[in-house]
C-alpha cells in the first residue's frame, strides 16, 4: 500500500512537470549553470511554434555580453500531426562574478522561465603560471604621425584548445592604418619550468594624426580541454596599450621645402646603363635611381626633383613601388628610371640628389645623398647632314644665273615625272593584289580596374542577398587582381591583408561558414 502511495505521487508530480512544461509557451534553458567569468555559455529559447517575432534580449544588457546568435525553425509529423517550433540560441558572457539571474525574455506577448547560473571569479594565475594567456606590447609609448609603430600579440598555450580565435586589433583615439607583417609564427617557448605553444602575431600602426592611441586589449578565445574534458568557450585578453602620437616637427633650415618622411633608416642607390666617360651625342643612358626605407610604407615616400642641366634631355618613365615585410617591420621601395640624352659634345654635371627624412632613432633630421655625376658626351659617330654650298667662281652674272635656273627648272620636272611613275605603279599593284577579307579581331579585355569593379559589384549583389557562396568567389577574384605575384587562396588569407571593419566582416563570414557552432551571418 505505501508502494502504491508513493507511485501515486511520483505520477502525479510528473504529470504536474509535464503539464507546466506543454503550457509554456516560452523556455529557456542553457547548457551549463556554473561557468567563469570569462567563460561563454549558451541560452536557448524555444517557442512551440514557428512565430516570426524576435526574442526582446535587450534585458540581458545589464548583466551580460551577447556574442553571436542563431535561430533554428523545427517542423515534426507525427500520425499526420504537424507540429512547429522554433529555437534562439545566443552565446553570452557574464559582466561580473555572483549569482545571476537570466530574467524573463518576451517573444511576442509571452515571457520565458527566469535562469539562474553561477559565475566564479576568473582565475588569478600570472603568465607563466597559468595555462593560457596572451601578453600584447608596442616598441615605444609615444611616436611620430605616419611613423611606423610596432604592435606585438602573442598568444601562449600550455593545454590543448578547440576552435581558436583571435581578434584582430582596435583602437580609439588618433585614426591609424593597420598593416599585418608577414605571417602569424609558432613556436615554443618555457616559462617557470612551463613549456608553452607560442602564437605570435606583430602588426604596424601608422598614425595619421596627433594625440592620444588606445589599442584595445588583444582577445583569444577558445575551447580548453582540460583533463578529457572541452570547457566552454573562454575569453583570455591582454592589457590595453596607450601610445602617445607627437605632431610633425618643423623641416630642417636647409631643406624648408622638405616633405614629412619619418623612418627607422633611409638608403640612395644608382645604377647607370653604360659608361659615362663616352656618351656619344644623340644617344641615350638609362640612370636607375632607388630608395629604400625601413619603417615605412611605399606611399609615404616623396618623389626626388633631379636638376637636369642644359645640354641634356631627360625622358622618365613610370616609378615602380613595393612594400615587403622584413624582421624589423616594413620595409619600402621606389625605383624611378630616366632616360637621358645630351644634345652637344662637352662635359655635363649632375648635381647631386638629396633626400631629407626625420630618422626616429635619433630623433633628428638627416640627409641620405647621391653624389654628382659628371657625364662626357662625345661627338657623334653618325656625320651630320650639311648642305654644300655652291662655290662662286668667276662666271659672268648673266651666265650663271641661267646655269641655276636651268637647273631648277629640269629638277623639277624630273622630280614630277618621277612622283607620277611611283603614284601609277601604286595603282597598277592596288588594282592586280587579290582582296583579302578582315577577319574580325577579338575584343580587347578589359583593364584590371573595370575588372576589379566588376567582382566587387558581384560581391555587394551577393552580400545583400546573404550568398556568402558568391561574396567568397568575387572577393577571391578581386585578389587574384589585386595581389597577381601573391594571390590570395582563401577569403582568410584577404582578411589578413586588408584593413578594418573589411577584415572583420570577412572573418565573420568565414566563421559563419566553417566553424562548428553554424553561426549566422549578416551580408548587409
Amino acid at each position: 500500500m505505501m508502494k502504491m502511495s508513493r507511485n501515486l505521487i511520483w505520477l502525479a508530480a510528473l504529470l504536474l512537470l509535464t503539464a507546466g512544461e506543454a503550457n509554456a509557451a516560452v523556455l529557456a534553458s542553457v547548457d551549463r549553470v556554473s561557468v567563469e567569468l570569462n567563460e561563454s555559455f549558451t541560452l536557448k529559447l524555444t517557442v512551440d511554434v514557428n512565430l516570426d517575432t524576435e526574442p526582446d534580449i535587450s534585458v540581458l544588457d545589464a548583466d551580460f555580453v551577447v556574442h553571436s546568435r542563431s535561430q533554428m525553425s523545427n517542423t515534426t509529423v507525427i500520425n499526420g500531426e504537424v507540429t512547429k517550433s522554433r529555437t534562439w540560441t545566443y552565446t553570452l558572457m557574464a559582466r561580473r562574478a555572483g549569482t545571476l539571474m537570466i530574467p524573463p525574455i518576451a517573444v511576442g506577448n509571452e515571457s520565458s522561465n527566469v535562469v539562474e547560473i553561477n559565475v566564479a571569479p576568473q582565475s588569478t594565475a600570472v603568465p607563466g603560471q597559468a595555462d593560457i594567456f596572451i601578453t600584447a606590447e608596442v616598441d615605444g609609448t609615444d611616436t611620430f604621425v605616419q611613423a611606423q609603430l610596432l604592435y606585438t600579440v602573442r598568444t601562449y598555450r600550455a593545454v590543448s584548445t578547440r576552435q581558436p580565435r583571435w581578434s584582430e586589433p582596435s583602437y580609439t583615439g588618433v585614426e591609424s592604418l593597420i598593416h599585418m607583417i608577414g605571417d602569424e609564427k609558432n613556436y615554443e617557448a618555457q616559462l617557470d619550468g612551463k613549456v608553452y605553444n607560442v602564437s605570435e602575431r606583430v602588426y604596424a600602426f601608422f598614425p595619421q594624426e596627433s594625440g592620444d592611441l588606445m589599442i584595445a586589449p588583444a582577445r583569444f578565445e577558445a575551447r580548453v580541454l582540460r583533463d578529457g574534458r572541452i570547457t566552454g568557450r573562454k575569453v583570455f585578453q591582454s592589457d590595453a596599450v596607450a601610445v602617445s602620437v607627437k605632431p610633425i616637427p618643423p623641416p630642417p633650415a636647409d631643406y624648408p621645402d622638405a616633405a614629412w618622411f619619418p623612418a627607422t633608416a633611409v638608403q640612395l642607390q644608382q645604377e647607370w646603363s653604360r659608361e659615362l666617360d663616352d656618351l656619344p651625342a644623340g644617344e641615350p643612358v638609362t640612370r636607375h635611381v632607388s630608395i629604400v626605407a625601413a619603417g615605412q610604407l611605399h606611399t609615404q615616400i616623396p618623389s626626388l626633383d633631379a636638376v637636369v642641366p642644359a645640354g641634356v634631355r631627360v625622358y622618365p618613365d613610370k616609378p615602380e613601388f613595393r612594400t615587403v615585410a622584413a624582421t624589423d617591420g616594413l620595409r619600402a621601395f621606389r625605383r624611378d628610371q630616366y632616360a637621358l640624352i645630351g644634345s652637344s659634345a662637352g662635359t655635363v654635371e649632375l648635381p647631386e640628389i638629396t633626400l631629407p627624412w626625420w630618422s626616429l632613432e635619433d630623433g633628428e633630421w638627416k640627409v641620405a645623398t647621391l653624389p654628382a655625376a659628371m657625364l662626357t658626351i662625345t661627338p657623334s659617330a653618325v656625320a651630320p647632314v650639311e648642305t654644300a654650298a655652291t662655290e662662286q667662281q668667276d662666271i659672268p652674272a648673266g651666265e650663271a644665273e641661267t646655269v641655276v635656273v636651268e637647273s631648277a627648272f629640269w629638277r623639277y620636272v624630273s622630280g614630277g615625272m618621277l612622283v607620277a611613275w611611283m603614284l601609277t605603279a601604286i595603282g597598277w599593284y592596288q588594282s592586280t593584289k587579290p582582296k583579302r577579307v578582315r577577319e574580325p579581331k577579338e575584343p580587347a579585355p578589359p583593364p584590371p580596374h573595370k575588372l576589379q569593379a566588376k567582382f566587387l559589384k558581384q560581391a555587394r549583389k551577393a552580400a545583400r542577398a546573404g550568398d556568402s557562396a558568391g561574396v567568397k568567389s568575387n572577393v577571391l577574384e578581386w585578389g587574384r587582381i589585386q595581389w597577381p605575384d601573391e594571390s590570395p587562396r582563401s577569403v582568410g588569407e584577404i582578411a589578413r591583408r586588408v584593413s578594418m571593419p573589411l577584415s572583420v566582416e570577412l572573418e565573420n563570414m568565414c566563421q559563419a561558414s566553417y566553424g562548428p557552432e553554424g553561426r549566422d551571418w549578416d551580408g548587409e
